[in-house]
């Protein structure tokens, strides 16, 4: 029970202190004029003060409270590292069961878990919220057990008590780490493409090296490995392949001795696009499905066309000087043998002999072809003729050849079943009322097709031919009527849609692949998508970033496109594997924000813990010992750190009564005034 002395007025304190004032002023009169009874009637005066200014003893029946000490567990995913967990686990346990020996100690314990959205440790929010469900005036501590590597310390709290930091991990750590400095989210395809990387060695690295090997995979292919210096910026160029999605993939091979290999590999999504498509047209004769071809090409402003068409035969004889059949002198040597390889697409639309371009020309586009070019050839009557393009060295490339029939009867194109599958050709969209297209009126007749026939006209004969010769790509279109549907002939048909696709996928664009795995990622889900030719397809092997597989079945979703989702457990690199295609996926970043940097140090959280008067020691070294500080004291030295005891308390009851009754020191007054009259009156 605490006591202690309260002061209820019966009149305002102002008129209380006048009225001190004025009896202070009587007594100095009365000192002064040597009155005999001055003493006891200041003794009155001051009764009648004290008894308007209403002593009263209060008396508080109160209750000790514990002191409360915080300890944060760091459970994140650095955690795990070698010898971290047991160090932890015994860690607990010794403080557990000092902070219970502690008299008059309540211990709340918070798990600090891995984030969601890899936003790393944040345990100065694991300490705020903490106090915000505790009496700030009962905060003995806070101790955290944790390697220090955290990523909010500039969110640290307004500390009531001390902060102990005691760190994870062995003196003696060392880890090696990649870091991507900067990376462009587009690139040209074929133009180099800069990045800065950065091999970095963290801790007590042994006998640094010099140099480090380095891997680069680009879109799962077999990586390539160099050798960089360790600890200096690195400008690396790279050349996009294609167009679309590279995933680039760096890393660095563990070394022995460091701490995770999970922060020695990056993963970069550089969108590849093509600055400018250079396309060679070259027509053989003008006809009605020339138009078509240029106004598709000129419709994409991203296309570059030189279109070469022949408008007079060289057999014609009509006296015109040959120095005056055209405006300007056609550069063909400059085109077809200095500066071929410049060109994305070289389309020969009706192009049949005539000695303007040598047979060496010819011979050269073949070779341009093996290298990684691609040629489509778009036949009119005379591919079956003696003078078909097809009797020329371009025959070594070509995927079919003329029988000498033409066709010339109404048919209808029809996509095949492997058609059906193939992105170029599957999906297109019937045009017409009943749902069909409109006919064409002429098919050169094929054989020997190779590659993968798409479409088929007159008696199921093969009408559109795509196949693959060495690096390159050529297509066969076995008539020049592809016009008509842009005409509305009968309905008309998707003409555009279809040469759009052929063009692309001759200029190897990734979404038109036709044996292609990808995925997507939204999360820590990922949609994989396998698109094939076969009629089935195995099961997709994904391995995590912990080196586990998993298998998973895909469902056909459409003719030769199957996908299924996959939820991958932990942030990172999967990689995916089906029969020969493959493909790399990274959830989140390649390395966590939890491995960006693995070595324990407590220089991340040394400014906050200077401010609370806290200390950062080692659990290598051994658990401290507790102590109790006042506070403002510094809280931690060697083998020892500091808790306030707060000295809280709770209470109960509160009662009050006059310090003396009021008949009491009325009689007391009444009593000196009484005295001092009799005292002055005598004299």
């Amino acid at each position: 029970m605490t006591q202690t002395i309260l002061f209820d007025p019966l009149l305002p304190w102002p008129v209380i202190w006048a009225l001190t004032a004025v009896t202070v002023l009587g007594l100095a009169l009365a000192i002064w004029a040597r009155m005999r009874g001055w003493l006891l009637r200041a003794g009155a005066a001051l009764g009648l003060l004290a008894m308007l200014a209403g002593p009263v003893v209060q008396n508080e029946n109160t209750a000790p409270l514990s002191d409360i000490v915080v300890v944060v567990a760091d459970k994140t995913a650095s955690q795990s590292l070698p010898a971290r967990p047991e160090q932890m686990a015994e860690a607990e346990e010794e403080l557990r069961q000092a902070l219970e020996a502690r008299p008059n100690t309540e211990t709340r314990w918070v798990t600090l878990p891995d984030a969601a959205d890899d936003s790393g440790t944040a345990l100065m929010q694991a300490v705020s919220d903490a106090l915000a469900d505790a009496p700030r005036g009962r905060i003995a501590g806070i101790i955290a057990l944790s390697d220090g590597q955290i990523h909010d310390a500039d969110q640290a709290p307004e500390l009531p008590a001390p902060l102990h930091l005691l760190l994870t991990g062995k003196d003696s750590d060392w880890d090696r780490r990649l870091v991507v400095r900067n990376a462009p989210a587009f690139g040209i395809i074929g133009e180099p493409v800069t990045l800065t990387l950065r091999i970095e060695d963290q801790g007590a690295a042994p006998d640094a090296a010099a140099t480090a090997p380095l891997e680069i995979a680009i879109d799962g292919a077999e990586a390539k490995r160099f050798t960089l210096p360790v600890g200096v910026d690195f400008e690396l160029p790279i050349a996009l392949p294609h167009g679309g999605r590279n995933v680039i993939e760096f890393s660095v091979p563990e070394a022995a001795g460091e701490l995770t290999a999970r922060n020695n590999t990056a993963l970069i999504q550089i969108n590849g696009v093509r600055d400018r498509l250079r396309v060679l047209l070259v027509s053989g004769e003008p006809h009605p499905g020339g138009r078509t071809w240029r106004n598709l090409l000129k419709s994409d402003s991203s296309v570059d066309l030189v279109h070469f068409t022949i408008l007079r035969p060289p057999e014609k004889q009509d006296g015109v000087p040959v120095d005056e059949l055209s405006l300007i002198a056609f550069p063909t040597r400059e085109l077809f043998l200095e500066k071929i390889d410049d060109f994305d697409l070289i389309i020969f639309d009706r192009y049949k002999r005539r000695g303007i371009l040598p047979a060496i020309y010819l011979d050269n586009v073949a070779d341009y072809v093996a290298k990684g070019g691609a040629v489509l050839i778009a036949a009119g009557p005379d591919f079956a003729s003696a003078a078909s393009i097809y009797r020329s060295p371009l025959s070594a490339v070509l995927p079919a050849s003329p029988t000498a029939r033409v066709f010339e009867q109404p048919y209808l194109p029809q996509v095949t079943d492997l058609g059906a599958r193939h992105p170029v050709t599957s999906g297109l969209k019937r045009e017409s009322t009943d749902g069909t297209w409109g006919r064409w009126l002429r098919q050169i007749d094929l054989q020997e097709p190779q590659g993968h026939v798409l479409m088929e006209g007159v008696e199921d004969r093969p009408l559109l031919v795509l196949n693959r010769e060495g690096e390159g790509r050529v297509a066969l279109l076995a008539s020049d009527h592809a016009w008509l549907w842009s005409r509305g002939y009968e309905g008309g048909g998707p003409q555009l849609e279809l040469l759009r696709r052929l063009a692309h996928w001759m200029m190897k664009e990734p979404e038109l692949e036709e044996e292609v795995l990808t995925a997507e990622a939204t999360g820590q889900k990922m949609q994989i998508t396998r698109r094939t030719l076969q009629d089935s397809i195995g099961a997709v092997t994904i391995t995590a970033p912990d080196g586990s597989e998993t298998v998973l079945d895909l469902q056909e979703r459409a003719p030769g496109v199957w996908q299924g989702s996959y939820t991958g457990a932990e942030i990172g690199l999967y990689h995916l594997s089906e029969g020969e295609a493959s493909a790399v996926i990274g959830l989140g970043p390649a390395a966590p924000r939890e491995f960006g940097e693995t070595v324990a140090t407590g220089e991340v959280l040394r400014p906050v813990v200077a401010t609370a008067r806290g200390g950062i020691l080692r659990l290598e070294d051994g658990l401290p010992r507790l102590r109790d500080v006042r506070e403002g004291r510094p809280a931690a030295g060697r083998g020892w750190i500091g808790l306030t005891p707060r000295e809280a308390y709770e209470t109960l009851s509160v009662s009050q009564h006059p310090l003396l009754p009021a008949w009491l020191v009325l009689l007391v007054i009444a009593a000196l005034i009484t005295a001092g009259w009799l005292r002055e009156g005598r004299g």
